[in-house]
């Protein structure tokens, strides 16, 4: 082991200024470009880049696997941290399409808050709806943040009267526009009602020129415009930060990411609103005090983020105590050692040393080959302890993988057990395929086409695959299996977990096989929606 230099009072002072936030919204609502503008407003980078490149603008730094930027979406989830004024927040940028929602899903266990991003046009979209429930059940408090005021667009009040009739959220505005959608001119604070003015930046790689005007200039400049804006805000609740951390209300800020504008604001409400870290609830029950020695769960692998090393990176979310790089740290679920002589901060694909980090920090930990989606760590010389497992969704999608070349087998297998402990697809084998043949599962199929990219380009082992007709899966006891034998329409395959699925056409088809073996259990993934 090696032992922590922080006093108590430097712990709890270290836990008092982080921010580990995830932003949340539906494909192509701006999360990327909110993530890039926030590092911008931050100055952790000196140039915001754009999903959709345009000349002299680069990339995203997000979006660093090579498919995302051919794309222009999300595939990954990003981290990044960065320091802005005493604070250290740690962003985590996320996948919006639907079909990476297990992704998404596991980034939500690793943060304190969220900020939930709608486009002024579209409101409340269905990937929105999905991820707003998952941080309800969480209790993971939400700021609310109206992106593309300046394009046309619904009106602030309509926005407000969807979030609050929908999801049942109250908007208590921290800014609000000046200016219809389309036609932006500022954002007045509700409390001061003074205004402030915008002047975009050529392209929307810098800063937003901005221009304070205190509430009598306000009004001189733009007078009923301000005075609009003033009537339509006092219909609102001011923001409230109890009810905000219990989930009743949402702190709603207007703006434009790709123009840089309203962004500062929002760093402020994550200063000012968001929860620090908290004592994290354990497997058993129990709390973990962020006070006690270090512990940390894994959310995220990822391989490939350097090229030139095929390096595996576990990351880790910190949820107590003080971690060192070079500590000899025991592996929740085995008791066994694990060394983290290589720990990295990571800024989307570039990466430095990280020598200490405290509650709320994601540490990279390099060639962590032994570590999973879901295994705990923590300091052997404190009580140990383990933190729930990280959901498995219930696929929808499946197909049948095999080696393109049979003379790479073993590069084949190598990457698809890569792949399954990323979490990148779910791997099933049956007996009728064997484990040179498995099937792939998934919650949507673009999983697949990344799973075939990178077997292709990281482990040099091109795969066919074949679609297979199931949809639906469920548990299957060993009454059930001895029960489906020969039986059409349905097949068993089981996960490296040891859990074994049946796989079926259709819910009709369950339904049929229920109907006529009332006996059949067949129960669905804890983390299922049906």
């Amino acid at each position: 082991m090696t032992a922590t230099t922080t006093s108590p009072a430097d712990l709890a002072l270290e836990t008092r200024r982080r921010r580990s936030i995830a932003v949340i919204s539906h494909p192509d609502a701006g999360k990327s470009t909110l993530t890039e503008a926030l590092a911008l407003h931050a100055r952790a980078i000196t140039e915001a880049g754009a999903v959709h490149g345009k000349q002299g603008r680069d990339g995203v730094v997000s979006d660093w696997l090579e498919m995302e930027q051919k794309r222009g979406i999300s595939i990954t989830s990003a981290a990044l941290q960065f320091e802005v004024d005493d604070l250290v927040i740690n962003l985590l940028d996320t996948p919006g399409h639907a079909d990476f929602s297990e992704d998404t899903y596991r980034v939500l266990t690793a943060v304190d808050a969220a900020v939930m991003l709608l486009d002024s046009a579209k409101g409340l979209e269905p990937q929105t709806l999905k991820l707003f429930e998952v941080c309800r059940r969480r209790g993971i408090p939400v700021i609310t943040f109206v992106n593309k005021w300046d394009r046309p667009g619904r009106t602030a009040l309509e926005l407000c009267d969807e979030l609050e009739q929908r999801i049942q959220l109250k908007p208590t505005p921290v800014t609000w526009p000046v200016g219809e959608a389309g036609d932006f001119r500022g954002l007045l604070d509700p409390v001061t009602e003074e205004v402030t003015l915008y002047r975009r930046a050529p392209g929307g790689a810098a800063l937003a020129e901005e221009e304070h005007l205190d509430a009598d200039a306000a009004r001189a400049a733009l007078p009923e415009l301000v005075e609009e804006a003033i009537d339509s805000v006092g219909l609102l609740d001011a923001v409230d930060r109890d009810s905000f951390l219990a989930g009743s209300t949402t702190p709603l800020l207007f703006g434009a990411a790709l123009a840089n504008i309203g962004v500062r604001q929002l760093l402020d409400v994550v200063g000012t609103l968001a929860p620090a870290p908290d004592d994290r609830p354990a497997l058993d029950g129990a709390r973990r005090p962020v006070g006690a020695p270090f512990s940390g769960f894994v959310f995220k692998m990822q391989a490939g983020m350097d090229t030139k090393h095929r390096d595996h990176v576990a990351f880790v979310r910190v949820c107590s105590g003080e971690f060192q790089r070079g500590m000899v740290v025991t592996h929740g679920q085995t008791r066994r050692p694990f060394a983290t002589k290589y720990a990295l901060s990571v800024f989307g694909r570039s990466r430095d040393t990280i020598e200490t980090a405290y509650p709320g920090d994601v540490v990279g930990l390099v060639n962590a080959t032994s570590l999973s989606v879901g295994d705990s760590l923590y300091d052997g010389d404190g009580p140990p302890v383990v933190f729930p497992p990280m959901p498995v969704f219930a696929p929808e999608h499946f197909v049948a993988a095999r080696a393109a070349d049979p003379g790479r087998s073993k590069q084949f297998r190598k990457g698809i057990a890569q792949l399954e402990q990323e979490g990148v697809v779910q791997v099933l084998v049956s007996e009728a395929r064997g484990d040179g043949s498995p099937i792939l599962a998934a919650v949507g199929p673009l999983q697949f086409e990344v799973a075939t990219f990178r077997m292709e380009h990281e482990f040099n082992a091109p795969i066919r695959v074949d679609h297979l007709s199931y949809s639906v899966a469920r548990l299957a006891t060993p009454e059930d299996v001895q029960a489906l034998a020969g039986r059409g329409g349905v097949e068993i395959a089981r996960r490296a977990d040891g859990v074994t699925l049946a796989l079926l056409e259709s819910v009709w088809r369950l339904r049929s096989l229920q109907r006529d073996n009332p006996e059949l259990s067949l129960e669905p993934l804890p983390a299922g929606t049906e």
